[in-house]
């Protein structure tokens, strides 16, 4: 049976959230194909294939999408056995991803982790269930 995974995204401590701002700056085709591929590594966590997910380093995946023709690649952790957090996006302009981008994450998830324990984590997605849809 496969494991439920959660998916979260970054946020600063200030309630800030790159991966949606960005997400929200896209045309509304391609924010519901940006979804639709976050949905499936939701389902599907370490086992999104190539060419829709990567290993770059150090723990740092893509999520690769292409939308307007565009290379949109979502950088994201996995944490705390069933977490997956998604750090930010962006569209990709050269052959590789670029190394600032990777540390960017890097950075995130150094920041992430110093704030969120597994149990944190946890009572997080506890309460987001309980609470009615909007």
């Amino acid at each position: 049976m496969a494991l439920p995974w959660h998916v979260i995204y970054y946020e600063t401590e200030d309630g800030h959230c790159l991966l949606q701002e960005f997400i929200d700056g896209r045309k509304e085709r391609d924010q519901a194909k940006i979804l639709a591929w976050i949905s499936q590594l939701e389902a599907r966590g370490p086992h999104l294939p190539r060419p829709y997910a990567d290993l770059l380093e150090d723990g740092i995946h893509e999520l690769r999408v292409t939308a307007s023709g565009d290379n949109v690649r979502g950088l994201y952790f996995f944490c705390y056995r069933d977490f997956i957090v998604l750090t930010h996006a962006f569209v990709k302009r050269t052959r590789e991803v670029p190394k600032a981008e990777i540390r960017k994450a890097q950075r995130l998830r150094a920041d992430f982790l110093s704030r969120f324990d597994e149990r944190k984590l946890r009572e997080k997605i506890d309460e987001d269930l309980s609470k009615p849809p909007q």
